[in-house]
C-alpha cells in the first residue's frame, strides 16, 4: 500500500449563495404570500359558515333495589363498557333514530337538509357530466344528516357526545337535543318491548306451572292414602312412629312397675327370714290388718308390762299375756306374707304385660320398615311438588312485577342525557386561522423551494473543489507504532510468497534502517528453517500507544517511505519472534478500521509460526461472515460443542470458523473455555476480532492473558483515529500492545 493517497476532483455547494438567492427575492415572496392569503380570506368570506352543538348521553345500567324483584341480585353484564357505548352509538346513527328526528323538527321543510348534497366530490362529477343518482326526499334529509352529524365516545368513559353541525346555531342545538331524546325513548321502548315480550311468556309458564302443581300435589295424596303414611295433626311425624314411640313408653314403665314389686316382696320376705319387725315397710304399714293386729299387739305388750311389776313371770295372767302376744306376732308375720305373696303377683302382671307390649312393638316395626320405605318414594314426590311450587311462586313474582311495568310505562333504558346541547356562538367550520397559516405555509415552502431548486440546476451555486495535499506527518517520536507496508512494487514480485520472504524484501534498503532495528530483524530475515534459529533474539518491551516526548527532527521528507517500511517489518519480525521463543502464545488481533487488515496480519503470523514448526490454532471472532461449518457463534449459543467447532486444517493447524449464527451471544463464557483449551492443546493462538468499539467481540475475552495487536490498513494512520481507537480500547479494559500495518495485497499474477 502505498503512502501517497490521490484524492480526485470533486464539487461542494455554495451554501451562502444559496440563502443569497433566496434573500435576493424576499420582496417577491413577501408579496406572492400576502396575495395568496388576501385570496384566501376573500374566499374563507364567501364560505358558509357552521355551528356545531353537543349533546351527551349517559350509558348505564340503571336496575337498583327497588327496580328489582324481591330479593333478586345484579348480575354483572358480561358485554364490555366500550363494545355497550359502540352498540349505542350505531343504533344513534341508525335510520329509525334519525327518521324520528327529521318527523319530529320537519327537517324536509328545511333547505340546509332537504337539498342535495353540495359535496366536492359531486360538484367535480357534475363537471365532468356525471348526473349524480336520483334519491327520494327523505334519504336525502338522512344523509345530509348523516354528513353534519357526529357521534363519539368521550374517552374511556361511557358518556357519547352527539355534535350537529348547521349554519344556525339554535337548528343545531335543536337537533342535537333532539337525537339525544329520541334515543334514549328507543331504548326506553325497547325495554318496555322486552317487557311485553316478558310478560307473555311468564304468563303462558304460569298456566303450565299451576297445572303442574296441582297433578304433583295430588300424587303427594294419593300416594298418602294408598300406603297409609298418615301424619298426626302437627305434620311432623306420621302415626306408625307415634304409635312405636307410645308402645315404647309404656314398655319402660311396665318393667319399672315390675321390678318395684319384685323389690317390695323380696324386702319383706326377707325381713320376716331374719326374725325382725316388717311393720316399718310401706306395703305392710298400709294393710288395715296389720295395724289392727299391731295395735293389739301394744295394747298387751301395755297390759303385760304393768302385771309384771305385781305379779311373778310364772304367774298365769303373765303366761296368758305373753301367749297373746305370740299369737299377734304370728298373725302380723302371716299377713307380711299375704302383702308379699300380692307384691309378687303384682310383679308377674307386669312381667305379662311387658311381654304383651314386646310383641306389639316387634309387629308395630315390621309396619313402620315398611312405611319407611314407602316413605323414601313419598318425599321424592314431596320434592318434586316443592320445586314446581317454588318456580310457580317465582314466575308469579316476575309475572307480577312485569306487568305492572308495563302497565304504567316505567321500565328504565340504560341511557340518559346528562347534558343538553346549547346555541353556539362561534362557527366551527372553516378555522379562518388555521386555514390562512396553512396557506401562508405552503406558499413559503413552495417559492423557497423552487428558488433552491432553480439555483441547484443552473450550477450557479455548485463550484469546483481541489484536492488538497495531506501535510507529512513526523511519526519519529512514536516509530513503532506508525509502521507501513512495503510498496506494492516490492509485494508484486512474487505470487506467493512466505513470512520470511517478504520480511527479507522489506528489509532490503539496510541504510534506510536504523542500526538497531537492523539487528532485530537480520536473524528472522536470514533464518532459512525452524532448525537453522538457535535462540532468536529477544523481542522489544511491549509497547502501549501512549505519546511519547518530541523525538529528535525527522530526517527528509524522501527518507520516510522507507523508515516506515522497514518499521512495518519490525514489528511484524519482533511479533513474530516473540511468538517463536513462547513469549506470546495467545495474540488479539483488532482492527483499527477493516477487518480484511486482520486478517492478512493473522495469515503472516500463521506462516510465519509454521515455518518454525509451532502448531497454531486461528479463531474467527470478528468477520461475521457466516460458514458452512460449525463456529464460535455456534459454540456461543450451545447450538454445538467444542469438538464440533475446531476443524483441523493440516498438521499442526486447527481453525475456528465464524459459525452459522449471525452475531455471538455475549454472555456466553464458552469462547474464553475454547481460547483456554486450545492454549493447552496448541502452542499459539491467534484471534482475529473486528474493529475496536462497543460492538467489537474484545469484551467477551477480557479474561484472556495475551497480547492486544491494533493493526493498521494505512502506512500513515490518522493520529486522531488511533487516540480514540485507544481510548476505546482502554474502556474495554485492554491496553494495546503493537500497532503493525496491514501487509499489501499479494499479487496472484
Amino acid at each position: 500500500m502505498s503512502v501517497n493517497e490521490s484524492s480526485a476532483d470533486d464539487v461542494r455547494i455554495d451554501l451562502n449563495a444559496l440563502f443569497g438567492a433566496v434573500l435576493s427575492r424576499w420582496l417577491r415572496i413577501v408579496l406572492v404570500t400576502v396575495v395568496l392569503l388576501a385570496a384566501t380570506f376573500a374566499v374563507l368570506l364567501f364560505v358558509p359558515k357552521l355551528y356545531e352543538s353537543s349533546a351527551s348521553i349517559l350509558v348505564e345500567q340503571r336496575a337498583n333495589a327497588f327496580t328489582r324483584v324481591g330479593n333478586e341480585q345484579q348480575n354483572a353484564s358480561s358485554i364490555t363498557v366500550d363494545a355497550l357505548t359502540s352498540s349505542q352509538i350505531e343504533l344513534i346513527r341508525s335510520r329509525d333514530t334519525l327518521l324520528e328526528v327529521v318527523d319530529a323538527l320537519n327537517l324536509r321543510d328545511v333547505r340546509e337538509f332537504s337539498g342535495a348534497s353540495a359535496s366536492p366530490l359531486g360538484v367535480l362529477l357534475q363537471i365532468f357530466g356525471v348526473k349524480p343518482e336520483v334519491k327520494s326526499g327523505d334519504e336525502k334529509v338522512i344523509e345530509n344528516l348523516t354528513e353534519r352529524l357526529s357521534v363519539s365516545q368521550e374517552g374511556a368513559s361511557s358518556v357519547v357526545s352527539v355534535r350537529v353541525q348547521s349554519m344556525d346555531p339554535q337548528l343545531a342545538a335543536d337537533i342535537a337535543n333532539a337525537i339525544a331524546n329520541a334515543h334514549v325513548k328507543r331504548r326506553a321502548d325497547l325495554s318496555l318491548a322486552d317487557t311485553a315480550v316478558a310478560s307473555g311468556w311468564l304468563e303462558t309458564e304460569i298456566a303450565k306451572l299451576r297445572t303442574r302443581v296441582q297433578d304433583a300435589e295430588n300424587a303427594v295424596a294419593n300416594y298418602k292414602a294408598d300406603n297409609d303414611l298418615f301424619q298426626s295433626g302437627s305434620g311432623t311425624s306420621s302415626i306408625l312412629d307415634q304409635q312405636l314411640s307410645n308402645i315404647a313408653t309404656q314398655i319402660t314403665s311396665a318393667q319399672e312397675r315390675k321390678n318395684s314389686a319384685q323389690s317390695r316382696a323380696d324386702i319383706i320376705l326377707g325381713l320376716l327370714k331374719a326374725g325382725q319387725p316388717i311393720d316399718g315397710v310401706a306395703d305392710v304399714r298400709n294393710s288395715m290388718i296389720i295395724q289392727n293386729l299391731s295395735q293389739s299387739q301394744a295394747t298387751l305388750q301395755g297390759e303385760l308390762a304393768q302385771r309384771s311389776s305385781t305379779l311373778l313371770p310364772n304367774h298365769p295372767t303373765i303366761k296368758a299375756l305373753k301367749a297373746q302376744i305370740d299369737a299377734i306376732g304370728s298373725q302380723i308375720a302371716a299377713e307380711g306374707r299375704k302383702v308379699a305373696g300380692a307384691l309378687q303377683a303384682e310383679a308377674e302382671v307386669e312381667a305379662n304385660l311387658e311381654q304383651s307390649l314386646n310383641d306389639d312393638l316387634a309387629r308395630l316395626k315390621l309396619s313402620v320398615s315398611a312405611a319407611a320405605r314407602d316413605t323414601v318414594t313419598l318425599d321424592s314426590l314431596q320434592r318434586e311438588a316443592k320445586v314446581q311450587r317454588d318456580l310457580l311462586e317465582s314466575y308469579l313474582a316476575r309475572y307480577s312485577d312485569a306487568a305492572s311495568r308495563t302497565d304504567s310505562s316505567s321500565a328504565l333504558p340504560d341511557v340518559r342525557v346528562v347534558s343538553l346541547a346549547a346555541p353556539s356562538d362561534i362557527p366551527a367550520s372553516p378555522k379562518t386561522g388555521l386555514v390562512l397559516g396553512a396557506v401562508a405555509f405552503v406558499a413559503l415552502a413552495v417559492q423557497i423551494g423552487a428558488i433552491l431548486f432553480g439555483e441547484l440546476t443552473s450550477g450557479r451555486v455548485v463550484t469546483a473543489r481541489q484536492p488538497s495535499q495531506p501535510a507529512p506527518q513526523d511519526m519519529s517520536d512514536e516509530p513503532d507504532l506508525f509502521a507501513a507496508p512495503q510498496p506494492a512494487a516490492a509485494a508484486s514480485q512474487a505470487p506467493r510468497r512466505g513470512l520470511l520472504d517478504r520480511l527479507r524484501a522489506t528489509a532490503q534498503p539496510a541504510e534506510a534502517i536504523e542500526p538497531a532495528a537492523t539487528a532485530d530483524v537480520a536473524p528472522v530475515a536470514a533464518a532459512p528453517a525452524p532448525a537453522a534459529i538457535a535462540e532468536p533474539p529477544p523481542a522489544p518491551a511491549t509497547r502501549t500507544v501512549e505519546p511519547q516526548p518530541a523525538a529528535a527532527p525527522a530526517a527528509e521528507p524522501a527518507e520516510k517511505p522507507a523508515q516506515s517500511a522497514g518499521t512495518a517489518a519490525l514489528e511484524l519480525s519482533n511479533l513474530a519472534a516473540d511468538i517463536a521463543i513462547g513469549r506470546v502464545r495467545i495474540v488479539m488481533l483488532a482492527a483499527l478500521s477493516e477487518f480484511d487488515d486482520v486478517q492478512g496480519v493473522a495469515d503472516l503470523l500463521v506462516e510465519s509460526a509454521l515455518v518454525r514448526g509451532l502448531s497454531v490454532a486461528t479463531i474467527d471472532a470478528g468477520s461475521g461472515r457466516l460458514s458452512a461449518e460449525l463456529g464460535l457463534t455456534d459454540l456461543s449459543v450451545d447450538a454445538a460443542s467444542f469438538g464440533d467447532v475446531v476443524h483441523k486444517v493440516s498438521e499442526g493447524l486447527a481453525t475456528v470458523p465464524w459459525g452459522q449464527q449471525p452475531a455471538l451471544e455475549r454472555r456466553s463464557m464458552k469462547p474464553i473455555t475454547l481460547i483456554e483449551a486450545l492454549t493447552d492443546i496448541y502452542e499459539v493462538v491467534i484471534v482475529s476480532t473486528g474493529r475496536i468499539g462497543v460492538t467489537s467481540a474484545l469484551p467477551m475475552f477480557s479474561g484472556v492473558s495475551g497480547r492486544l495487536v491494533v493493526v493498521s490498513g494505512q502506512a500513515y494512520p490518522d493520529r486522531s483515529a488511533v487516540q480514540a481507537t485507544l481510548a476505546e480500547a482502554a474502556s474495554l479494559g485492554y491496553e494495546v500492545g503493537q500497532l503493525v500495518a496491514a501487509p499489501p495485497q499479494r499479487s496472484v499474477a
